[in-house]
């Protein structure tokens, strides 16, 4: 079985992977997103690459193996799992779930994963709205719009909260930016890169474009 550095590490490079124009992951994003230094994700890239689970060209970035994929989307599906069954069974605000679930999802064992799934009726999106990967490692995505490209009067439905930070969920939360929420868009300053969004039945409030990102809507 994997060790959890191992797990880590292939999560980040898929995440990443996501975010990236080449859907590779560089070294020193890795590092950043890992807390350790390049010299480390050096170190533990040729045990991915070893074991293979990861590949990598000099000078470039890093992707994973169908293998490597495999084992990603299992992690990200144990730890979205866990975050439902923390928040809808025990009560936890979705502000503090992600270490939570990062600290158990290493040990729980598959048999386990499956009869929590059937637990809490197979869901297909976790608290924050980032989709659930089903047994075989299938997604369902769709297709979502950042919050920072609409105009004013443009209507949606808040779908994903991407930044995990607990102050930023803490705010979100706050000012009604949950996902299944419809807002509005009151207004767009282009000057000051700053949006104002409206929730239902709660009052405007403005977010720089930045920040407006960290929010993804069906529109």
């Amino acid at each position: 079985m994997p060790s959890p550095t191992v797990e880590d590490y292939v999560r980040a490079v898929y995440a990443l992977g996501l975010e990236s124009t080449d859907g590779a992951a560089s070294v020193t994003r890795l590092a950043a997103t890992l807390g350790v230094t390049r010299g480390s994700v050096s170190a533990m890239v040729r045990k991915l690459k070893e074991a293979k689970l990861a590949k990598a060209e000099p000078y470039g970035g890093v992707r994973l193996t169908a293998k490597g994929r495999r084992l990603a989307l299992d992690v990200v599906r144990r730890h979205r799992l866990i975050e439902v069954f923390l928040v809808e069974k025990l009560g936890l605000d979705w502000s503090e779930v992600h270490e939570e679930a990062h600290r158990l999802e290493h040990s729980i064992s598959a048999k386990v994963l499956d009869r929590l799934d059937a637990y809490l009726g197979h869901p297909t999106s976790d608290p924050h709205g980032a989709p659930i990967p089903d047994a075989n490692g299938k997604l369902q995505q769709a297709t979502l719009t950042p919050l920072a490209e609409l105009s004013k009067n443009d209507r949606a439905v808040v779908a994903r909260v991407s930044d995990q930070s607990p102050e930023f969920l803490e705010f979100a939360a706050a000012h009604g930016l949950r996902p299944g929420t419809p807002i509005r868009v009151t207004a767009v300053d282009g000057p000051a890169r700053t949006l104002t969004v409206r929730a239902k039945g709660r009052s405007p409030v403005s977010l720089s474009l930045d920040a407006a990102r960290s929010i993804q809507v069906e529109v």
